[in-house]
């Protein structure tokens, strides 16, 4: 099964996708958090035959659920209604940090950091 990886903000959308076996990740896409955001991604969820998504799940220094989160909450709700695909949370703690590590912040940044998260969560599946 494929799987996509998103990693959400406020102002882009990384994305990442694995193989058909869900064993590897790979940066996809960095997309504009705008009013077409959800049709895009479900619209590539569709042409790659994913199976299941893994959002990041975004939370403070405290280990609580932070401001973002109410977003993508909302965002997880309108793709799982408009695609019928299961969402999966996955810790993105310090994952645009690490993607800046492979390479400097550019314009894939996000997909990179989306990948970090979608790996994470195969890792241990």
């Amino acid at each position: 099964m494929r799987y996509m990886g998103i990693d959400f903000g406020t102002k882009k959308i990384g994305l990442a996708l694995s193989d058909e076996e869900g064993s590897f990740a790979f940066p996809h896409a960095v997309i504009p958090n705008d009013s077409n955001a959800l049709e895009t991604v479900a619209h590539i969820c569709e042409g790659e035959r994913v199976g299941m998504v893994v959002m990041g799940r975004s939370l403070n220094y405290a280990r609580q659920e932070n401001a973002v989160m109410r977003n993508v909450r909302a965002f997880e709700k309108g793709l799982a209604e408009r695609t019928a695909l299961p969402v999966v949370y996955e810790d993105e703690a310090l994952t645009t940090q690490e993607a800046t590590r492979e390479a400097p912040r550019d314009a894939g940044t996000d997909a990179r950091a989306a990948a970090l998260i979608l790996e994470s969560y195969l890792t241990h599946k």
